[in-house]
Order: C-alpha cells, then sequence, then structure tokens
C-alpha cells in the first residue's frame, strides 16, 4: 500500500509536460528539464467509516483514505496546471463509459484491465439483477444488459448523478495495463480482436507476412503491436483496452470521489463498498475469467515484453501514456527512461 508520503516523493521526481496531445507528438528531453518541477500535497479531512473508537481497523482506514485523498489532490494539481484551458461543459461522449446503479448511487468509470469484469460483476449485485458476483459468466457481464451507461440518459439526469452519486475510477500503471491487454487480445483466440486489428497490423508492419497470417490476423507480435500504437497514421483506430486513461474517464472535467488503484484492488475496493453502505458480506471478486490460465500482468512480466523493442521505442511508448503517469501519479517504469 502506498502512504501520502510514498505519493508525494514519486510526485517529486516525476516531471512534467506542457498540455499537448502527447500520442501525437514526443516529449523532448529539454521541454522535461524546462519544466521540472515538484508538487506540494495537501490533505483533505478524512472520510469517517464507521468502526470501533480507537480499533486497528480505524487506524488502517483512516490512513487509507489520506492516501486517497493525497491521490486526487496530485490530480487536481496535474488538472489546474495542465488541462486548465478544457471546456467544462460535459458532453454525453465525456460519460460513455460510466455505468450507471441506481439503487446504491454509484457512477463507476471503466479502465479495461483494471478490474472491470468484476467490477460490473459487483454492480450488477447492488442492482439486486444477481446474488453472487462470481455466478457471472464473462457475456452476462459485458452483454447482458444489466448495467446503464450514463450517456444513455438526458443532459438534466446526466448532470443530476454527476452532482450527487457517488463516482468512482481504478486504474494501472499504465504500461502493465497495455502489456495486460496485448497478452489478452493477441496472444488468445480472439476473432474480432484478430480481424479488426491483427490483419491491418500485420499487412502493414511485417515485411512479407505469410498468405495465412494475413488472412487470420494472428500471431502480431508485441513490437508489431508497439508500432502501431505509437503510428500517427494507424491503419486502424485506438480501442478501449490500449486508449489512456485520462481520456476514458475524464477525471479534470468529472470530480470522482475515489480514484483506486488496481495494485491495491483488495483494500481499496473494500474501501469503496463500505463508503457506498453495500453489504459487508459483499466482496469483489479478484479471479480472471477470460484466459484464467494466464499469470496475470506483473513488473517482471512487462519488462520482459519491453526488452523486445528498442529504447526508443519504450521512450516513445512512455511518453504516449505520460500524461496518466503524472495524473494518477505512477513512478517512471524503467530507469534508462528520461
Amino acid at each position: 500500500m502506498q502512504h501520502p508520503n510514498v505519493e508525494e516523493n514519486k510526485q517529486k521526481a516525476a516531471t512534467v509536460s506542457q498540455e499537448q496531445d502527447i500520442g501525437s507528438s514526443q516529449i523532448t528531453k529539454r521541454q522535461r528539464k524546462l519544466l521540472k518541477t515538484s508538487h506540494q500535497i495537501t490533505h483533505s479531512k478524512n472520510v469517517s467509516l464507521t468502526s470501533p473508537p480507537g480499533s486497528v481497523l480505524e487506524e488502517s482506514l483512516s490512513k487509507l483514505s489520506s492516501i486517497l485523498e493525497a491521490r486526487k489532490q496530485v490530480l487536481k494539481n496535474m488538472c489546474a496546471k495542465y488541462k486548465s484551458g478544457i471546456s467544462k461543459s460535459i458532453t454525453p461522449d465525456h460519460v460513455k463509459y460510466i455505468y450507471v446503479e441506481e439503487k446504491y448511487k454509484v457512477l463507476y468509470c471503466e479502465v479495461p484491465k483494471s478490474g472491470c469484469s468484476n467490477w460490473k460483476r459487483t454492480l450488477i449485485v447492488l442492482s439486486g439483477k444477481a446474488s453472487n458476483p462470481n455466478n457471472l459468466k464473462h457475456e452476462q457481464v459485458h452483454y447482458g444488459g444489466y448495467l446503464k451507461t450514463l450517456n444513455k440518459f438526458n443532459q438534466k439526469e446526466i448532470m443530476h448523478r454527476l452532482q450527487t452519486y457517488k463516482k468512482f475510477m481504478f486504474v494501472r500503471e499504465p504500461l502493465d495495463r497495455v502489456v495486460s491487454a496485448y497478452r489478452d487480445k493477441f496472444e488468445n483466440p480472439n476473432d474480432y480482436y484478430h480481424n479488426l486489428f491483427g490483419k491491418p497490423i500485420i499487412s502493414k508492419y511485417r515485411v512479407a507476412p505469410s498468405a495465412e497470417a494475413l488472412k487470420t490476423g494472428n500471431g502480431v507480435t508485441f513490437k508489431e503491436f508497439v508500432q502501431y500504437l505509437l503510428d500517427g497514421h494507424r491503419p486502424v483506430g485506438m480501442d478501449i483496452h490500449w486508449e489512456q486513461m485520462n481520456k476514458l474517464c475524464h477525471p479534470c472535467l468529472i470530480d470522482y470521489d475515489l480514484i483506486g488503484k488496481f495494485e491495491n484492488m483488495d483494500e481499496e475496493s473494500n474501501f469503496l463498498l463500505r463508503m457506498i453502505g453495500a453489504p459487508d458480506s459483499l466482496k469483489l471478486p479478484s479471479f480472471k475469467d477470460r484466459n484464467p490460465k494466464d499469470v496475470r500482468t506483473s513488473k517482471e512480466i512487462t519488462e520482459r515484453y519491453f526488452s523486445q523493442v528498442s529504447l526508443m521505442e519504450r521512450q516513445k511508448v512512455y511518453d504516449f501514456y505520460y500524461m496518466d503517469y503524472l495524473m494518477f501519479n505512477y513512478s517512471k517504469p524503467f530507469n534508462d527512461l528520461y
């Protein structure tokens, strides 16, 4: 678990980019040097949860509350510094990945590869449409029509929910997340992704591809995927599974009550569930429902995949996700990056 002083130290070490589309232009070493700064973290009052006075539980919850508040403050500092010029108008497009649970008045912004399937299972149970999240299959969760997204409401209803419901999202170390997405979509059978993404990726980036590879889209290498990701003229568009997290959930426009981290999911999910008044018996599931035999993507696995690409490509991928690193206060993933 990260503590406020750890988050602060990381933030002091982080360099800051100018406001720009970092997906299309690289941040230079000189820009980083010129813009290098540190940030003060201020703490809000702790969230008050019911627990015996003076108990170990109360102390633990108080500490976690401070960490979560410090995390929000880092985000607010980043938004004030680099997103202050954005329009404050919220459109249906800004909230298309936010799921609504009416019974407990909760809004959840989906970040794929950061526990979103299990969060959807939990929301379905909270809504009373299922009794056990562990019994809900992947297809039911994503295609069963149990949950409604916020963009399906009219503007007045959207704003009412944003102003009165509890809002949360969970993020993940950006390069771990992109490796997890690549492994899930391209290293396992998946006709949809192999057809839609695999075929054009192989066609554009592979030297002398076989007829079979062009026909099926199977076997996209990690290097080919990185080439696609960094290409300003991609043969096929972006996808929610590897889109920048800040572009999915717009945290500079929407004031989330809790921004959790995948790396501390057990503790922070329990904190959120107690905060919204969920039944004590309800816990977020922790299983992998797609490709369950695959080892979960870790720092070591991420390093192994990125060893397959050049230093320049690693740098450019880091630059591509740089605003996510700043906003959500993650450390630089490799020592040889600037």
